[in-house]
């Protein structure tokens, strides 16, 4: 059954499940074996759901906000989220921490998590996809500052090459108010990571 999926863009079903029955004939084993027979078919819808944000703007979901009169920090912390290295098409995983220091506007602490998400689901590196996500935020809701902190453990340092599995890779992007104050910055890192830094 040949399945077609259309997000935003698209996505060639057909071509997807073929390129996965050469890599099988490539490694040398048999796409028609029952084992592997549906392999095709479910790694190709795999792929549509986990590479769906390459078919959206995550700027979007920030567009629905309101107008409070709150200046202080918001954080969203320990935001799980998986992600795929676009070096060796293996996953990443782990947490972000989004703060945001509101200059008149706010968003529901559940867009943060979309904003993230859509840029998480597309082949990615951790350095990028912690300044996209500020980025995102700091150009659509303009706030006084933002600051990005993603940690996550990486497959393709735990399964192959070094294979040091527990390590974790910590990014960071800071803007505005966070990467010009150290007293702001250090706040948000003691909220992140409940102890205080010098």
């Amino acid at each position: 059954m040949t399945h077609t999926l259309k997000t935003n863009g698209s996505i060639d079903m057909e071509r997807l499940q073929g390129a996965v029955t050469e890599m099988l004939h490539a490694i040398g084993d048999d796409p028609g074996r029952e084992g592997l027979a549906e392999t095709p078919r479910r790694i190709a819808e795999m792929y549509a759901e986990i590479f769906e944000g390459l078919h959206i703007d995550p700027r979007d979901y920030l567009t629905v906000g309101f107008e409070v009169a709150h200046d202080e920090m918001v954080l969203l912390r320990d935001i799980p989220f998986y992600s795929m290295c676009e070096h060796h098409f293996l996953p990443f995983h782990g947490v972000a921490h989004v703060g945001y220091l509101p200059e008149g506007r706010v968003v529901g602490i559940s867009k943060l998590a979309r904003v993230l998400e859509g840029y998480a689901r597309r082949p990615q590196i951790q350095e990028q996809l912690t300044s996209q996500v500020a980025e995102a935020i700091m150009e659509t809701l303009e706030p006084d500052g933002v600051a990005v902190v993603i940690e996550a453990e990486h497959l393709c340092m735990t399964m192959r090459g070094v294979k040091k599995p527990g390590s974790r890779m910590v990014t960071s992007a800071m803007r505005g108010m966070f990467k010009r104050s150290s007293v702001t910055r250090a706040e948000l890192l003691s909220l992140v990571h409940g102890r205080h830094y010098h």
